[in-house]
């Protein structure tokens, strides 16, 4: 191509720059992408909660209704069992999470160790997890009797006498608690397996060449950066414990007595009774309860973690 002189060279023109999404062309997928999950969500909890909190106002059937306002909660409240019940259930939420998370943890460390069969030991670690929770309670429902239950026996065959597991009214909860641990420290440990793995190795590294022990980088490596694992494993035990009904009814039915209790209990024994409005407002303090105190449990203890 040749240009005489003073003659600017051709040149191609600019390509047109590519026209942009509309706002609202790129606003309309995700909004609609979250429509279903809000339909589910709204039929599933949403729905029936708004009709909990309404028919706790009611002396209801299934055929009618009449709007009583509080009465149905004045009357909860004034009931015997309720006191005793509110009690176990913290009692027994606070001893399940405890230890739930300390024996997580560390079996979370020795199944992450070079120790023999550790696939193996982490399989039978999870095998309680799977199996049902009625099954579990008549299981060791026949295994705490207290002449013929297989741990007494094993007791008095060393020279210690048993206690009455299931109908001592000092031992029945507790005897519950344990087993309710047995069952769940599993889901815990595994947790507690993912973040301990997540740990980059370079901490244990850069611990062991400055001379720390093994218990200085359990302390000061593994505790810290397994926070987030803790904080799940708490959550989950603590709600899981304040909303425990299927074992403890499997084992004691909530006796000897009242001693072993809880409100998910209380409110069942309301509704065999055909007291429905009393037992669906036992229902939403049993939701208030679990609410006041795991919400704010999570917002500190992620707090804590995002200042650290």
């Amino acid at each position: 191509m040749t240009t005489t002189l003073g003659t600017r060279p051709a040149t191609r023109p600019p390509k047109p720059a590519p026209a942009r999404p509309s706002r609202r062309a790129k606003s309309s997928y995700p909004h609609w992408f979250y429509l279903p999950a809000a339909v589910v969500y709204t039929a599933l909890f949403l729905l029936p909660t708004a009709a909990a909190f309404f028919f706790s106002l009611t002396r209801w059937t299934l055929f009618d209704y009449e709007f009583i306002g509080l009465d149905n909660f004045v009357q909860f409240f004034r009931e015997p069992a309720l006191v005793k019940g509110l009690t176990n259930t913290l009692i027994y939420a606070v001893v399940t999470s405890g230890l739930k998370v300390v024996l997580g943890l560390l079996l979370a460390v020795l199944l992450t160790s070079q120790i023999i069969g550790r696939g193996l030991l982490r399989s039978v670690m999870f095998f309680p997890v799977l199996v049902s929770t009625i099954g579990v309670g008549i299981t060791f429902t026949a295994l705490m009797h207290p002449s013929e239950g297989a741990i007494n026996q094993a007791l008095a065959a060393v020279g210690v006498d048993g206690p009455a597991w299931l109908t001592d009214p000092s031992w029945a909860l507790l005897s519950v608690a344990l087993v309710d641990v047995w069952k769940g420290v599993g889901l815990a440990t595994m947790i507690y397996i993912a973040g301990v793995v997540s740990i980059p190795p370079e901490y244990y590294e850069a611990a062991e060449v400055d001379g720390a022990s093994a218990l200085e980088r359990f302390r000061h490596v593994t505790l810290p950066l397994a926070r987030p694992a803790t904080v799940t494993v708490i959550i989950l035990s603590l709600i899981g414990g304040l909303r425990s009904f299927d074992l403890i009814w499997a084992m004691t039915g909530g006796g000897p007595g009242f001693t072993s209790d809880v409100i998910a209990s209380v409110i069942y024994k309301q509704y065999q009774a055909g007291f429905y409005g009393l037992s669906t407002a036992g229902n939403v303090v049993l939701f208030l309860l679990v609410s006041a105190l795991a919400v704010p449990l999570f917002w500190f203890l992620n707090r804590r973690e995002t200042e650290l």
